[in-house]
């Protein structure tokens, strides 16, 4: 039996885009939402991983765990003036630690949406 795909996806959502990371293990599948995140936003690619944040958060079950993490993210993105392009998480039990890797945002350079 092989390992699942490794990758993430957007699809058509009410309120915004809805975004779906997978991976063969949940910190993979949260890392690959992350980039998705990213990708509504920019070209992940284009992001150089300059800088690193750590970010930490928790949640009564994984899937309120991934709304949690993205709120983070979106957070971080926002307050810091910075876009990520590489994640490290760490899931222990209900908590999530993580590494998100990037820079400053460039208008010119990234073109945010």
């Amino acid at each position: 039996m092989s390992a699942p795909a490794l990758g993430w996806q957007h699809f058509p959502h009410q309120a915004d885009v809805g975004l779906t990371g997978f991976g063969p293990t949940i910190e993979a599948a949260y890392e690959q939402a992350a980039l998705a995140l990213t990708a509504a936003i920019t070209d992940p690619e284009s992001v150089q991983t300059l800088r690193d944040v750590e970010i930490s958060c928790q949640a009564p079950d994984r899937e309120l765990l991934l709304v949690e993490w993205l709120n983070a993210l979106i957070y971080e993105m926002a307050t810091r003036d910075m876009l990520f392009g590489r994640y490290k998480v760490r899931i222990d039990g209900n908590r999530l630690h993580a590494t998100a890797s990037g820079e400053t945002v460039s208008r010119e350079r990234h073109q945010p949406a």
